[in-house]
C-alpha cells in the first residue's frame, strides 16, 4: 500500500496542486491529510475542495478547528489570529461544517495520524524535541505516527533511547518506533520553500519526505491581494 501523505497545506493552491501533481505520478493507492487544509494562505475554500475531491481520510488541524469556530483563536499569534478571522469570513457554513468533522487522531495498520502531539492532541503541541517525542511515543500504540504541525520535515526513532534524523528516507525497521513530521505543503519553514509532503510504501516499509518546486509568486500575490498579513507572503518566498 502506498500513501500519499499531505499537510499544513494552509489555503496555498498552487503548492497543495504541485504536491498532488507529484503524488499523482507515484502509484499512490490512498491519500491522508493531517490538517490544517486552510489557514494563512488566500484560496481555503479551493483547497478544501480539492482535498475532498481526493476521498482521503482527514483529521483535524488546530487552523481547521478553528476557522469553523470549534476553538479559540485567543493563543494565536496577532498573524494567525487575523489569518483566522480572514478565513472565517471567507467560508461558508457547510465548509465550516466539513472542517469541524474530522477527528483528532486515526488509527491504521501498524500506524496512527495525528496533526501534532499524540499526548492530548487536543491541545495540538508541537513535537520538536526528544521530550516532546518521548510523550507522543508513550501514547503510539503502533510502530509509526506521522504528524505535522510544526512544518518543518524531522524524524525521531525510539530504540533504547530516542534519536532524530533529518533525512528525506526513513526505513521502517523491525523493534523500532517513529515519529515522522512530514512537513508543510503550503508554508514550508525549514528554509526549503519548496512544497513538502510524503509518500509512506507500508509493503516497502519506507517513509520519504518529498518536494515540488511551486508558483510562490503567483501565491504570495494572491495574499496579499486579499488583504492577508503581509508576513505570510513573505514566508513563503524564504520558507521560514
Amino acid at each position: 500500500m502506498r500513501y500519499g501523505l499531505i499537510s499544513d497545506i494552509h489555503g496555498n493552491y498552487e503548492a497543495l496542486s504541485a504536491a498532488l501533481d507529484f503524488l499523482d505520478k507515484q502509484k499512490i493507492d490512498k491519500y491522508l491529510c493531517l490538517g490544517d487544509i486552510v489557514g494563512y494562505g488566500a484560496e481555503p475554500s479551493r483547497c478544501l475542495a480539492r482535498v475532498m475531491e481526493l476521498g482521503c481520510d482527514v483529521i483535524a488541524g488546530n487552523h481547521d478547528f478553528a476557522a469553523a469556530g470549534k476553538i479559540s483563536v485567543d493563543y494565536f499569534n496577532i498573524f494567525a489570529k487575523e489569518s483566522t478571522i480572514w478565513t472565517q469570513e471567507h467560508l461558508t457554513d457547510s465548509e465550516k461544517a466539513i472542517l469541524a468533522a474530522p477527528p483528532l487522531v486515526r488509527d491504521y495498520a501498524g500506524f496512527t495520524l495525528a496533526h501534532g502531539s499524540l499526548y492530548m492532541p487536543q491541545a495540538f503541541d508541537y513535537v520538536q524535541t526528544i521530550i516532546d517525542a518521548l510523550y507522543s511515543f508513550r501514547e503510539l500504540k503502533g510502530q509509526a505516527l506521522f504528524i505535522g504541525h510544526s512544518h518543518v520535515p524531522i524524524s525521531f526513532i525510539e530504540t533504547d533511547s530516542i534519536s532524530f534524523s533529518v533525512s528525506d528516507t526513513v526505513s521502517i525497521e523491525q523493534g523500532k518506533r517513529y515519529i515522522i513530521n512530514i512537513g508543510s505543503v503550503g508554508q514550508p519553514r525549514d528554509e526549503d520553500p519548496r512544497s513538502c509532503f510524503a509518500i509512506y510504501d507500508t509493503d516497502a516499509r519506507i517513509a520519504r519526505i518529498c518536494r515540488a518546486e511551486y508558483d510562490i509568486a503567483s501565491a504570495a500575490k494572491k495574499i496579499l491581494e486579499a488583504g492577508l498579513p503581509e508576513i505570510n507572503a513573505e514566508r513563503l518566498k524564504i520558507g521560514r
